[in-house]
C-alpha cells in the first residue's frame, strides 16, 4: 500500500483515515465508562485483520465504502445504549426495533426526535465526505505484488478458521488431568475444554468425521468478540437476528411434538380456574400494598385472601426476555438466548385437562413471531385485543374483563386464563381514565411531553402512581370477577399477579428513567397470590406453604413451578423445590442481567440509581 502523500489529496486521504479509526475505536468506549473490554488486543487485532481483509479484497477504499453506511449511521444508537444501558446493539434491541411501530418511537423521543434527526443527519454527512475523500485520494490504493500474496494468505485463514469451526479442535492436555478427573469429576472441566468442546459441536452441519485441529491452531476470535467490533460486527449482530427471527419462526414446528407428560394428582369434576395476570412495567415500591406512602391499593389492600410476596426479581428489564422466564422452564441465565426448546406451562394443563386462554392487551406482532407470542399459540383460545400499540389509541386494560367473563362462562369445568395487561407502560398518562388521574401535576392531557426531559419528573412520577391506581383497580375488579364465578357460584380459584419489570424514574439524582437498565427499581417486581375460600378448602398445604414463604428469596423462575403446583399438576422430571407452596421449596440463587449474570443476592447498589453491582465477578453471558 502506498503511503506517499499527494498534497493535492494529503487532506481527503487523512480524514478518511481519521474516520476509519473512529469507526475501529467505537467497541473501545465502554473504557472510558469504566467498563474495560475483557480482551482489548484481541478484539484490536481482529478489527485490524478485518480492515486488511476488506482492503486488500476491494484494492480502494472507493470501492467498499459504500458498505460501511450502516456502521456510520448506527454509531449514535451504539454510543447511546452504552452509555445509558451498558451494551452495545443486540438482537435483543433489533427486535424491539422491529416490534415497534415509527409513531411509538416518536411519542417515546417527544421533541427529542428533532435531535436524533440532527444527528443522523451529522452521520449521512460524515458518511458522505468519507465518500467524497475515497473517491479523490488514489494514496490508499493497495497495488503490488503484497496484495494477491495477502489475499491468499487470508483466504487460507479464513479455510483453517471454517474447518476448525466445524470440525473443532483438539482438547488441551492439561499436567496431571487424570488425578484431576478422578478427583473431581466432571466439575474439573475448565473453562478452555468446555469451549473446545461447544466448538466441536459443529461437525454434524456436513456430517463428515475429519480429524479435529490440535489445540495450539485454535485461533482466539469467537463469535461474541467478532459481533462486539465495529464496524464489521454489525454483520455479525444481523446475522444473529435472522437466525432468531428463523429459529421463533421454526420454533413451534421444532417443539410440536414436545409433552410435558403432565396430570393432575387427585382430579375431581369440580369447577377449577387458574389464572395468571402478567403486569407490565410495575414497580414495587410503588405499591401501598408494599409499604408505599401513597394509597395506591385502596382495593386490593381489602382482600382477605391476598398475599403478597416480598422479594421477587425479574431477571431482565424487557418484557421479550422476561416473560418467558416466567411462563415456561427457561432459566434465567439463557434469557437473553433465542426462544427456548421447550412449550410453557400452558401445554402442561392442556395436558392435565384444562381449557387454556391467552387474552391479551399487548399487541400482536402480525406474521412475526416473538419470544412471547411463539408460548402464547398454545392457549386454545388467543386474542390480542390491543389495536392502538402503545400509543394514546390504546385501550385501557378493562377491555379484558368481558373476554375474562366469557372464558368463566365456557362449559369446561377447568381452565387457566393467561391475562397479559397493559399495565403502566409508557406514557403513563395513557394507561387510566381521567378519574384515575389523583396526583397532580401529571401528564394527563398533555400533548407530547418530552419524557426523556428531568424537568418533568413530579409529572412523570405522578402519573406512573395513577397508573399503579388504576392497575388496583383492574385486578380488583378481575378478582370480583373470579368471586362471581361467571354465571356459577362457589368457584375453586386462584390468582397469581407478577410483573414483568419494573421502572426507574429519575430517583433522586439518578438521570435514568423508564427500563432497561440495571437498577434495583428495575429487577424488583411486585408480586401476589390471590386465592377463593373454596381454593383453600381443597388445598389447605398450599395455602400454609404460601404465607410461610410469602417473604421468601424469589424470582420469576419460581412462577412456572408454582402455578403448575397450585393446579395440581404434576409430570416427570418436575422439580417441586422451585415451588413456592410446596413444602419442599427451596430458596435458589437469584442472577440478574447487569454488567453480566450477577447474582443479585451477593451485591451492592450503586447511587441514586441503585445499580446492581456484584460484589464478586458477575458471570460472562452468552447472547
Amino acid at each position: 500500500m502506498r503511503t506517499l502523500f499527494r498534497p493535492a489529496n494529503r487532506l481527503a486521504t487523512v480524514f478518511l483515515l481519521l474516520s476509519y479509526v473512529m469507526l475501529t475505536a467505537v467497541p473501545f468506549i465502554p473504557a472510558l465508562l469504566g467498563h474495560p473490554l475483557d480482551h482489548p488486543w484481541q478484539m484490536l487485532s481482529f478489527e485490524l485483520l478485518a480492515w486488511l481483509a476488506i482492503w486488500c479484497i476491494f484494492k480502494r477504499p472507493a470501492y467498499f465504502h459504500w458498505l460501511l453506511v450502516p456502521a456510520f449511521l448506527a454509531v449514535p444508537t451504539e454510543i447511546y445504549l452504552f452509555i445509558f444501558y451498558g451494551q452495545g446493539i443486540s438482537t435483543h434491541h433489533l427486535g424491539i426495533i422491529v416490534e415497534t411501530s415509527p409513531m411509538e418511537a416518536m411519542e417515546f423521543l417527544g421533541q427529542k426526535v428533532w435531535l436524533m434527526a440532527a444527528i443522523m443527519l451529522g452521520m449521512i454527512i460524515w458518511c458522505a465526505l468519507g465518500w467524497w475523500a475515497a473517491i479523490r485520494t488514489r494514496e490508499l490504493d493497495w497495488t503490488g505484488k503484497t496484495r494477491p500474496a495477502a489475499l491468499g494468505l487470508l483466504i487460507l485463514l479464513g479455510a483453517f478458521w471454517l474447518y476448525g469451526y466445524e470440525f473443532g479442535f483438539a482438547a488441551k492436555v492439561h499436567p496431571h488431568a487424570s488425578a484431576s478427573a478422578s478427583a473431581a469429576g466432571d466439575d474439573a472441566e475448565d473453562d478452555d475444554s468446555k469451549a473446545e468442546d461447544a466448538s466441536i459441536a459443529g461437525a454434524d452441519e456436513t456430517g463428515l468425521e475429519w480429524p479435529s485441529l490440535p489445540h495450539w491452531a485454535r485461533l482466539p476470535y469467537d463469535f461474541s468478540l467478532v459481533s462486539n467490533s465495529w464496524p464489521f460486527g454489525l454483520m455479525g449482530r444481523g446475522y444473529d437476528f435472522y437466525k432468531e427471527r428463523r429459529y421463533l419462526a421454526e420454533l413451534g414446528k421444532k417443539s410440536s411434538s414436545f409433552r410435558f407428560g403432565a396430570r393432575q394428582q387427585n382430579p375431581d369434576t369440580q369447577p377449577e380456574v387458574v389464572v395468571l395476570v402478567i403486569g407490565e412495567s410495575s414497580r414495587y415500591d410503588r405499591w401501598s400494598l408494599n409499604g408505599y406512602g401513597r394509597d395506591t391499593n385502596p382495593l386490593l389492600k381489602q382482600e382477605s385472601n391476598l398475599v403478597p410476596l416480598a422479594d421477587v426479581i425479574t431477571s431482565v428489564s424487557a418484557t421479550r426476555l422476561s416473560v418467558p422466564v416466567i411462563i415456561s422452564r427457561k432459566p434465567a441465565r439463557q434469557s437473553l438466548k433465542d426462544g427456548f426448546s421447550e412449550k410453557s406451562f400452558i401445554t402442561a394443563y392442556k395436558e392435565a385437562g384444562f381449557k387454556t386462554y391467552w387474552l391479551s392487551n399487548q399487541i400482536s406482532f402480525g406474521k412475526f413471531d416473538t419470544p412471547v407470542s411463539v408460548f402464547a399459540k398454545e392457549a386454545d383460545v388467543v386474542q390480542f385485543l390491543n389495536l392502538g400499540g402503545f400509543t394514546n389509541t390504546s385501550n385501557f386494560d378493562q377491555i379484558l374483563f368481558d373476554p375474562l367473563k366469557n372464558a368463566l362462562a365456557d362449559p369446561a369445568p377447568k381452565k387457566l386464563i393467561v391475562l397479559h395487561t397493559l399495565g403502566s407502560h409508557w406514557n403513563y398518562s395513557e394507561r387510566y381514565p381521567k378519574s384515575f388521574d389523583k396526583w397532580q401535576p401529571s401528564l394527563f392531557g398533555v400533548d407530547k411531553p418530552v419524557y426523556t426531559d428531568t424537568a418533568i419528573k413530579p409529572q412523570l412520577n405522578n402519573s406512573y402512581d395513577s397508573s399503579i391506581l388504576y392497575t388496583d383497580w383492574f385486578l380488583s375488579n378481575v378478582i370480583g370477577i373470579l368471586k362471581d364465578g361467571g354465571e356459577r357460584t362457589a368457584l375453586r380459584s386462584s390468582l397469581v399477579y407478577v410483573a414483568d419489570h419494573g421502572q426507574t424514574l429519575y430517583d433522586g439524582t439518578c438521570r435514568l428513567a423508564f427500563h432497561g437498565h440495571n437498577t434495583q427499581y428495575e429487577f424488583h417486581v411486585p408480586s401476589f397470590v390471590w386465592y377463593s375460600p373454596q381454593f383453600q378448602i381443597r388445598y389447605p398445604d398450599k395455602v400454609a406453604q404460601l404465607r410461610l414463604h410469602q417473604k421468601s428469596r424469589l424470582s420469576t423462575e419460581n412462577m412456572f413451578h408454582t402455578l403448575l403446583d397450585m393446579g395440581d399438576i404434576h409430570f416427570p422430571g418436575e422439580t417441586p423445590e422451585w415451588s413456592f407452596v410446596n413444602p419442599r421449596f427451596k430458596q435458589h440463587k437469584r442472577y440478574v442481567d447487569s454488567y453480566g449474570w450477577t447474582n443479585y443476592d451477593n451485591s451492592t447498589l450503586r447511587g441514586d440509581c441503585h445499580e446492581v453491582i456484584d460484589k464478586g465477578t458477575p458471570e460472562k453471558q452468552e447472547k
